[in-house]
């Protein structure tokens, strides 16, 4: 999870009475496509138009299910399918995102990649802008209409699979064979299956991720703009 937002004072807009709705943009993709990074520029770029705005971004890994002992030990050999939509607790994922959207504070779960399962809670508050990425969330109905803006990065497929190998080497302690057996029995068929079909409710699909600053530079504009229609509106309603 990532945030930003004014040094001082306490997260989420400060005044109660005068909340506003926060602005959910969906962040979608298929493995190792730059959506980690589309959102790292998203929020960057705002907090510099933005300065006294919190942002915040939430991974969809974060609601990985509670795996039992025997799904647990097929992760462990590289034998368990983490893309299926059936991996996610979609319903904690959902009343999580309700919650935020009414201003409440939530616990988010932390993820160990290492382990496959929790290790913590992380608290977060309510923000202006909070950016979801997860290469499913567009799935579901229910999640996907909570979105008031969702974006999908399109990456090449031999560029996703040379990120994916580096990352899951690297920074999740995988070896090459489990690696390339986890993509091609489970990765790639999902991401045909499931991921690639919800592209189709993006409004926005940004080719080459984080490097296209003009369509991060265009999004933020949008963004910008409904925070200034909110500010606005809700100037004209104290008046």
């Amino acid at each position: 999870m990532m945030h930003v937002g004014p040094k001082n004072g306490r997260g989420g807009g400060g005044d109660r009475s005068a909340f506003r709705r926060p602005v959910l943009i969906g962040v979608s993709g298929g493995t190792a496509s730059g959506k980690t990074t589309v959102c790292s520029r998203i929020m960057e770029r705002l907090a510099e138009e933005t300065a006294e705005k919190h942002i915040t971004c939430i991974c969809q890994d974060s609601f990985y299910r509670e795996l039992g002992e025997a799904d647990l030990a097929k992760a462990r050999k590289g034998n368990f399918n983490f893309d299926h939509p059936d991996a996610f607790d979609n319903e904690l994922m959902l009343r999580t995102l309700t919650s935020l959207l009414e201003g409440k504070s939530c616990f988010i779960p932390e993820y160990d990649y290492t382990k496959h399962s929790v290790s913590g809670m992380t608290s977060i508050n309510p923000s202006d802008v909070i950016l979801v990425e997860g290469i499913l969330i567009f799935y579901y109905p229910e999640l996907r209409n909570l979105f008031q803006l969702k974006l999908f990065v399109d990456t090449d497929a031999d560029t996703r699979l040379a990120r994916r190998v580096i990352r899951d080497i690297k920074e999740r302690k995988r070896d090459l064979d489990t690696v390339i057996n986890q993509y091609t029995r489970f990765v790639k068929p999902a991401f045909e299956e499931f991921c690639l079909p919800t592209m189709k409710y993006a409004d926005v699909i940004i080719p080459r991720g984080g490097e296209n600053t003009v369509a991060i530079n265009l999004i933020v504009q949008h963004v910008w703009n409904i925070l200034q229609e909110q500010e606005d509106k809700g100037t004209r309603e104290q008046n």
